[in-house]
C-alpha cells in the first residue's frame, strides 16, 4: 500500500525548513514596529480615557449645579404663591 497516495489530514513536511531557530531581521523589524504602534494606540486609549474621566466629572458638576438650581427655583416659586395668596386675602 502507497501511503503517499492516501490523504490522512496531516501536513506532509517533505524538508525541514530552513529559517528555523534564525531570526529574520525583517520580522523583528516588524514585530518592534507593531509594538510601537500598539504602544502609542495604548497611550491614546489611556488619554481618551482620561479625557472622558473629566468630561464625566464636569457632566456630573453641571447636573449638580442644575439640580439645586431647580430646587432654588421650586422654593422661589413657593415663596411667590405664598406672597399672592397673602395679597389676595388682603383685598
Amino acid at each position: 500500500m502507497d501511503l503517499g497516495a492516501v490523504d490522512l489530514g496531516y501536513p506532509v513536511f517533505s524538508e525541514p525548513s530552513p529559517g528555523w531557530g534564525s531570526s529574520d531581521p525583517s520580522s523583528t523589524g516588524d514585530i518592534i514596529q507593531d509594538a510601537i504602534k500598539k504602544e502609542k494606540l495604548v497611550k491614546e486609549i489611556t488619554a481618551a480615557q482620561e479625557n472622558l474621566r473629566a468630561l464625566l466629572d464636569r457632566a456630573r458638576s453641571v447636573q449638580g449645579d442644575v439640580d439645586k438650581l431647580l430646587s432654588e427655583n421650586e422654593t422661589l416659586q413657593m415663596y411667590i404663591d405664598n406672597l399672592t395668596m397673602q395679597m389676595a386675602k388682603r383685598r
